[in-house]
């Protein structure tokens, strides 16, 4: 098969088109043909190379994936060939205690697919079938690769870990981004009032048509003094934040009393520092989220699948042109996702 993976960490030159054997099912797996592969920023990190992560290369990485069965394995019995499904990324073990309650991102052995294993940047991906979701009719395979990873984890941050309320107003910190776009969404589904940040006023106009109620160009405005400004001095409810340091105390300064912060990125670095006299005279809470459950993602397909929610796509890309999408995916010149089409 076709496939891009990586040879080597480091820059985009890391990324090759080139041939490798064709995946083959064992108990309980599927192969899919890819139709439509999303990338995710972890995509970067995977090829950069960071500690969490201990590749063996080359290694096809892609976890947002929708395709088609081309062959099953042995004790396969839910699914037949042709069957049109989309990729659940979280990779569990189903048996310690976490998994039995539910929690799949809280699992002892949790890995993501495309990341512990080969994913979809190729040709066919071989898939636990316990990980397999029917596909909604009216969606095409780009869209339908175009929202699991991002859309599940921030539901999992705003709607599980945050409990946002209908009337609650929460501030997304860049909206622009794969994870923003299904914020924004989420978000505004739960009734919340909702103030979305980009760097640049096409972003924030492309935000307010998915429902911000207002906008701010974080370019050229101090994020907390427009929070400020915009809900009368209180302040927000819930800060949604995936981008670590660069904005971090200013999310925090965005917070009313008793309001908190839910992260689940550190694309800046990985330290932050604020006053921690702020943080307890004003009884704020800081709250991590990974991922999400897997309960939670079929309620996001259904609602995808109704159209309350909607993958965004900001353009689609060859599977031999992933270097230039991991060019523009860390250029942030993009809105929503970047799709590669097989």
């Amino acid at each position: 098969m076709k496939a891009t993976a990586i040879v080597a960490h480091g820059g985009v030159e890391g990324l090759r088109y080139m041939d490798l054997p064709d995946p083959q099912p064992g108990p309980n797996e599927v192969v899919i043909r890819v139709r439509a592969c999303a990338l995710n920023h972890l995509d970067v990190w995977l090829r950069i190379g960071i500690p969490a992560y201990k590749l063996e290369l080359p290694h096809v990485p892609g976890s947002d994936v929708a395709g088609e069965i081309v062959a099953l394995g042995d004790g396969v019995t839910n699914f037949k060939v042709g069957d049109k499904v989309i990729v659940n990324p979280n990779l569990t073990c189903g048996e310690c205690e976490w998994c039995r309650m539910g929690e799949d991102s809280m699992c002892q052995s949790f890995g993501i697919f495309g990341a512990r294993c080969w994913g979809g940047y190729a040709e066919f991906a071989k898939v636990p079938a316990r990980n397999l979701i029917p596909m909604p009719e009216n969606l095409t395979f780009e869209q339908a690769a175009a929202f699991p990873l991002t859309f599940l984890t921030a539901w999992h941050m705003l709607i599980t870990r945050a409990g946002l309320k209908p009337g609650e107003r929460v501030l997304v910190v860049a909206a622009g981004s794969g994870v923003g776009v299904a914020a924004v969404q989420i978000a505004k589904l739960a009734g919340a009032f909702v103030i979305a940040t980009a760097g640049t006023d096409e972003k924030c106009e492309k935000a307010k048509a998915l429902g911000a109620d207002a906008v701010i160009n974080h370019s050229r405005e101090d994020i907390a003094e427009k929070v400020r400004e915009l809900t009368d001095g209180r302040g927000v409810d819930v800060v949604f934040e995936h981008v670590g340091p660069a904005v971090f105390e200013q999310c925090l300064r965005s917070l009313a009393k008793g309001g908190r912060i839910v992260t689940c990125g550190a694309t800046t670095g990985p330290t932050a520092s604020f006053d921690i006299r702020f943080l307890f005279s004003r009884q704020l809470s800081i709250i991590g989220s990974m991922m999400g459950r897997t309960s939670e993602l079929l309620t996001i397909v259904r609602l995808v699948g109704e159209g309350k929610l909607k993958p965004i796509i900001d353009r689609t890309f060859p599977l031999a042109e992933a270097a230039k999408a991991h060019e523009i995916l860390e250029s942030r010149n993009f809105f929503g996702k970047l799709v590669l089409v097989p």
